[in-house]
């Protein structure tokens, strides 16, 4: 492995371990992957986001990814920027992929550089966040369209959904 083969995968693991610490000081292992969230549950959880974005008159596209990351449901509303589609997706994928909040990269990437930016799969923004089913990751669910706060406080109510 050459040289710079070898610091950027020295730099990835570094950041990876200070994305675990910061994730969960306590060291704990991540969570297992469970079985995949279903489509009846996606799509009540997508309703509860739409719910909270329209409440606050916010314009959001909201994608519900399975453990792999891919899509099981998308919903945008009337008058979203077009790039949000794809931003939602991407978000959710990461939070699944990852077992984390895109908050979390979000963080990582303001404390320590845009290195974090270059692993596969991240979005180091806010409102992407993983779902669990009896402490396990089944999923994640992610709202773009707005700030990176108000992505994840919609994205959040659909947490709130068994």
């Amino acid at each position: 492995m050459s040289f710079a083969k070898t610091s950027v995968v020295t730099t990835a693991l570094a950041l990876l371990s200070g994305l675990a610490a910061h994730a969960d000081p306590g060291g704990a292992p991540p969570p297992e992957y469970g079985s995949d969230v279903t489509i009846d549950r996606a799509k009540r959880i997508a309703t509860a986001v739409i719910k909270e974005c329209a409440a606050n008159h916010w314009n959001m596209a909201v994608a519900v990814v399975d453990t792999h990351g891919a899509l099981v449901y998308y919903e945008k509303m009337d008058n979203t920027i077009l790039s949000s589609a794809k931003i939602a997706q991407e978000k959710a994928a990461s939070a699944s992929l990852y077992m984390r909040p895109t908050r979390a990269f979000f963080d990582v990437t303001r404390e320590k550089g845009p290195f974090m930016l270059t692993m596969p799969d991240v979005i180091a923004a806010p409102g992407g966040l993983p779902l669990y089913s009896n402490g396990k990751v089944v999923g994640a669910v992610a709202a773009s369209g707005g700030t990176g706060d108000q992505d994840e406080q919609c994205a959040k109510a659909g947490l709130a959904v068994h």
